[in-house]
C-alpha cells in the first residue's frame, strides 16, 4: 500500500450533512485516540442536532476502563465492542419510549493508535456501528480493522474522519451489494491511505452478506493486499493474529488441498530447530490472476479449514512480496515452502520485468532478513514432465537433462540452465534454498494439478490423494460436481 496526498473534504461533507438531514437516523458517537475525528464532520457540516444524541472521547485509561470495562488491550476488537454495546444500549434504553417508533438508532464507536511523534509504529484503528436499518428493528453490525498508511497523525487523523463518515453513511443507505459498501468505505480517501484488512458483517441487515466473501472482495477490489482465514475458515485480523510469530507459509492454489500440500509442510516443519515447536504453518493462496468463481475460492477455503489450517489469501503474484507482507506484522522467523515446479516462478525474468534489478532484485528482497525457502523434493517421472513444458526448460532445465523414472530429485542433486546455475548454487550454499527430504512417496505421487477435473468426471481414485476431511467435505458439499 503506497501513500497518497489526498485528504478528505466535500464528499465527506455531503455525506455528513445527508445524515443530518434524515431525521430518522440519530445515534451516539465514541472516540478514542485520534480525537472525535469522526463526528466533527456532522458538527462542521450543518443540522447536527438531528444526528447527534451524544459525542464521548474517553481519553483516561481509567475514566474509559469505568465506562466501558477494562480490556485486555486498548486498540483492539475487545474495546471496539464494549463501547458499541454500552452506547448503544444506553442511547436505546434512554430514547426508545420517544422516539423509537419513527428512529433507526446507531452507535458510532472508534479506538485508534495513530503513529507516534517518533514516528516508530503504524497507525491503526477499530472501527465500527451498531444501528438499525427500521425503526424498532434488531440491531445490525460492521467491524473494521484499518491500517493508517499515512506517515503523520494528522493525515491519519483525517483519512480516519473521512472512512467513519463513509462507514455511517454506508451502513444507513448503501446496502445493496458487498461490492457498493466496500467501495464506499474509502471514497475520497483510497485505499493508498487507508487499507481495510479486516470486515465483518452481522444482523438483518446484512442477511445476504458473507464474510468470506466479503473478505475475498477486499482483496479483489484493492482494498487490502492479503486477507487471513482461521483454522475454522473464519475471517481473521492478520496483525494480530502473526504478531511476533514465526511462520512456516505453503503456497498453492489448492483445487482441493491434497496430501502434498499437507506433506510439504510436515517435513518442512520437522526439518526446523525443535520440529517448528513454535512456528505457526499456514497455507496461502495467490488470487491475483486465478480465473475461477469466487463461490469455488470459498469452497477451497473450507476446504483447507477442514484441516484446521490457517489461509493466507494474497493478491500478488510475485514470491518475494510474501517476506514484505509478514514484516508488516511480524519479527518472527519467515520460512516459505515451495514444490519443484516454483524454482520457474522464482527464476522467471519475465515476472521481474517492473523490477529495475530483474530476478537479482527480486532474491535480494525475497532472501532479506533470514529468510528462506525450503524446497520440497519431485519424483523422476513428474520432473521428466515438468522439463518438457517450455517455460520451465527455458527458465530453468537444461534440454538435455535426463532423469531415472523412478528416482527422487532433491534441490541439492538437480541441474539448472547456465544462466541460472551459478546463482541457485549460490542459494543452496548459503542456505537460502533448503532441499528438503523424507517425503512421503505417497504424497510425491499426488497429481494435484488434475485432481479438480478427476473429481468432476467422478474418475476414481481421487480420494486418496486428498487428507479424509478434505474428501468428506468435498463428498458432502458436491464440489467439482457435474
Amino acid at each position: 500500500m503506497s501513500e497518497t496526498t489526498s485528504s478528505a473534504g466535500a464528499a465527506t461533507s455531503r455525506k455528513a450533512l445527508a445524515i443530518n438531514l434524515d431525521r430518522s437516523a440519530y445515534g451516539a458517537f465514541a472516540e478514542i485516540g485520534a480525537g472525535q475525528e469522526v463526528v466533527r464532520h456532522f458538527f462542521k457540516s450543518g443540522g447536527a442536532s438531528g444526528t447527534v444524541a451524544k459525542s464521548i472521547s474517553a481519553y483516561d485509561m481509567r475514566v474509559s476502563d469505568a465506562i466501558y470495562g477494562h480490556p485486555q488491550r486498548y486498540v483492539s476488537r475487545q474495546r471496539l465492542e464494549q463501547m458499541l454495546d454500552h452506547e448503544y444500549g444506553l442511547l436505546v434504553d434512554r430514547l426508545k419510549a420517544e422516539r423509537g417508533p419513527v428512529t433507526r438508532f446507531f452507535a458510532f464507536a472508534d479506538t485508534v493508535a495513530t503513529t507516534p511523534h517518533d514516528g516508530k509504529g503504524q497507525g491503526h484503528s477499530w472501527i465500527g456501528i451498531r444501528f438499525q436499518d427500521q425503526p424498532q428493528s434488531e440491531p445490525s453490525e460492521v467491524i473494521l480493522h484499518l491500517r493508517l498508511w499515512d506517515k503523520d497523525a494528522d493525515r491519519q487523523q483525517d483519512a480516519l474522519g473521512a472512512v467513519g463518515v463513509n462507514l455511517i453513511h454506508a451502513a444507513l443507505n448503501t446496502r445493496d451489494s458487498v461490492d457498493n459498501f466496500l467501495a464506499a468505505l474509502i471514497e475520497e480517501v483510497g485505499a493508498g491511505r487507508v487499507e481495510v484488512e479486516f470486515v465483518h458483517f452481522s444482523g438483518p441487515a446484512f442477511g445476504a452478506f458473507d464474510n468470506r466473501a466479503a473478505a475475498l472482495r477486499l482483496v479483489r477490489l484493492g482494498l487490502t493486499d492479503a486477507v487471513l482465514f482461521g483454522p475454522e475458515g473464519d475471517p481473521q485480523v492478520p496483525s494480530e493474529y502473526f504478531h511476533k510469530r514465526s511462520v512456516l507459509v505453503a503456497r498453492g492454489t489448492f483445487r482441493p488441498v491434497s496430501i502434498v500440500n499437507v506433506d510439504m509442510l510436515a517435513c518442512a516443519l520437522r526439518a526446523l530447530p525443535e520440529g517448528g515447536k513454535d512456528v505457526l504453518p499456514l497455507f496461502e493462496m495467490c488470487i491475483g490472476s486465478d480465473p475461477h468463481p469466487e463461490s469455488e475460492l470459498i469452497d477451497r477455503i473450507r476446504l483447507v479449514g477442514a484441516m484446521q489450517h490457517p489461509l493466507l489469501v494474497t493478491r500478488h503474484r510475485g514470491w518475494y512480496r510474501l517476506p514484505a507482507y509478514f514484516r508488516l506484522h511480524t519479527t518472527g522467523s519467515i520460512t516459505l515452502v515451495a514444490g519443484m515446479n516454483n524454482l520457474v516462478d522464482l527464476f522467471n525474468p519475465e515476472h521481474y520485468t517492473h523490477l529495475e534489478g530483474g530476478v537479482l532484485e527480486s532474491c535480494g528482497r525475497l532472501f532479506k532478513d533470514g529468510v528462506r525457502v525450503m524446497v520440497y523434493p519431485m519424483r523422476g517421472d513428474q520432473l521428466r514432465r515438468l522439463i518438457l513444458d517450455p517455460v520451465a526448460c527455458k527458465v530453468c532445465f537444461p534440454e538435455s537433462y535426463s532423469v531415472a523414472e523412478d528416482s527422487v530429485v532433491t534441490a541439492s542433486a538437480i541441474q539448472m540452465r547456465p544462466s541460472v546455475a551459478g546463482l541457485f548454487q549460490h542459494l543452496l550454499n548459503n542456505g537460502f534454498l533448503v532441499p528438503i527430504t523424507g517425503a512421503d512417496p505417497l504424497a510425491m505421487a499426488c497429481q494435484p494439478r488434475t485432481l479438480a477435473e478427476r473429481i468432476r468426471k467422478n474418475e476414481g481414485g481421487w480420494e486418496k490423494e486428498v487428507p479424509p476431511s478434505v474428501a468428506v467435505a468435498i463428498r458432502s458439499l458436491k464440489l467439482w460436481a457435474r
